[in-house]
């Protein structure tokens, strides 16, 4: 086993990469004493914020709430027939009884309590153990203004409701506002693994964005593309998303924004004076990151990237300034964006601004701040009344319009990083990118 870790981290150190990548079975360890936490540390505050004192989650194999799945341990990939979860929550003696209506305990936090041999249905089990605790509030996973809030399906809520006696029918309500918290509250050892899965990030997109990768006039954008997607293969990590690269040239129009991302034609050739923009994230951990990042590709006889394109890269970076500026907790998305929007346009700046929760999904769950085809806000079913909440992390995605007289051409500055915003304000989670990178890297001890 010493062998094969030391293999593994001589194999990382030799592809650019200062992060040992976990064997299954420390990953796995990782995964378990994570939920631990958050099951005994996290979910009682969450709960007493909330006003919840019992959630039930309701799954069947393979049709997973997408809450329950984070909950699930690190050996069990998908729940098992029908898997019932209660949390319930007594704040006066400060305990919290996890239970799994279900044949099986889940992991070592969730402890069987369903005897079919005694009870053979499984409804009437659960209602046995709501009953005995007799909660004040009853959570149900159902929402109309967040989907990572909304797993529990038509057949399982009829059947809860139809088995539950009608004296608590009036206690059930939705259970979205501790969802939504489960899933994008980070603990603190969250917050040192995610530094590291960004890390991570940035090495594989700085490895792509290089002359190993890269050879102008040869290679296409497409080939870049699958060679990330590869590397996360070949690393034993897995993506949310395939990853996507495009060009911005001088003999070329700014066209919509869709077109880094679904419109873009395949196979560029990639050449010398190309502006590289990526669009990549990794899965790890069960932790998510998105990131967007700029490269330039070398003319003959150039050691840096043209000075115009080097100031755009600031004015992007500006706009970030303005809008991590503005998160303050209690404020709403929408509310978020319009400040920064302005603040940014008060000085000359042309800003877009998307940015999303990231965390235990990608495009995760909480305070939405904008998007890029609703820069005026956010409708009510897409989180606009969520309050910016501390202990949460977000992919700082947003661009910036410039116009480029060199290139007789409006060109845009697209960046994306993972921020984490906690109790003492905001912070990059691995820091931003603030340099293009370079294709090749400069050699300037070469001379003319």
């Amino acid at each position: 086993m010493r062998i094969k870790l030391l293999l593994l981290l001589f194999f990382s150190l030799l592809s650019g990469h200062s992060q040992q990548i976990l064997p299954e079975p420390q990953r796995a360890r990782v995964i378990d004493e994570i939920l631990n936490t958050r099951f005994n540390d996290l979910l009682p505050k969450l709960m007493d914020q909330t006003g919840i004192d019992m959630w039930i989650l309701i799954s069947r194999e393979y049709n997973e709430d997408p809450v329950l799945k984070t909950m699930l341990p690190a050996t069990w990939l998908n729940a098992r027939r029908r898997t019932i979860l209660l949390f319930y929550r007594n704040k006066e003696k400060n305990i919290i009884d996890k239970l799994a209506v279900a044949r099986y305990n889940v992991g070592e936090n969730i402890e069987s309590a369903w005897d079919k041999e005694k009870e053979p249905n499984q409804w009437k089990r659960l209602v046995q153990l709501i009953e005995e605790r007799d909660p004040k509030k009853i959570g149900l996973n159902f929402s109309k203004d967040h989907n990572i809030a909304d797993g529990l399906d038509k057949t399982d809520y009829e059947e809860f409701m139809e088995n539950l006696p009608k004296k608590f029918h009036s206690r059930v309500t939705s259970a979205e506002q501790l969802a939504v918290r489960w899933i994008e509250t980070r603990t603190e050892r969250e917050m040192v693994i995610y530094d590291q899965l960004v890390d991570i990030t940035h090495a594989i997109i700085a490895e792509a964005f290089s002359e190993k990768v890269i050879t102008p006039g040869v290679t296409t954008t497409t080939e870049v593309e699958w060679w990330m997607r590869q590397k996360v293969t070949d690393l034993g990590l897995d993506t949310w998303f395939h990853p996507t690269v495009d060009v911005q040239r001088t003999s070329e129009e700014l066209v919509g924004h869709l077109y880094s991302f679904s419109g873009r034609p395949d196979n560029m050739v990639i050449l010398p004076g190309d502006l590289l923009h990526c669009d990549f994230g990794i899965t790890y951990l069960r932790l998510n990151t998105d990131c967007q990042e700029l490269a330039y590709v070398l003319k003959p006889n150039e050691v840096e990237a043209p000075v115009f394109l080097q100031e755009a890269l600031k004015k992007g970076n500006e706009v970030q300034d303005f809008l991590t500026d503005n998160m303050i907790a209690g404020k709403t998305g929408n509310e978020i964006l319009a400040k920064s929007l302005a603040d940014a346009k008060a000085v000359g700046l042309r800003p877009a601004i998307y940015t999303h929760p990231l965390g235990l999904y990608g495009h995760s769950a909480g305070t939405t701040i904008g998007m890029w085809d609703a820069q005026g806000g956010v409708m009510k079913d897409d989180g606009e009344n969520y309050p910016l909440n501390p202990n949460t992390v977000y992919a700082i995605e947003l661009n910036t319009t410039v116009n480029i007289p060199e290139w007789k051409r409006d060109i845009r500055i697209m960046l994306e990083e993972a921020g984490f915003f906690g109790e003492d304000g905001f912070r990059y989670v691995n820091g931003r990118q603030t340099k293009l990178l370079l294709i090749p890297r400069a050699r300037p001890h070469l001379g003319n």
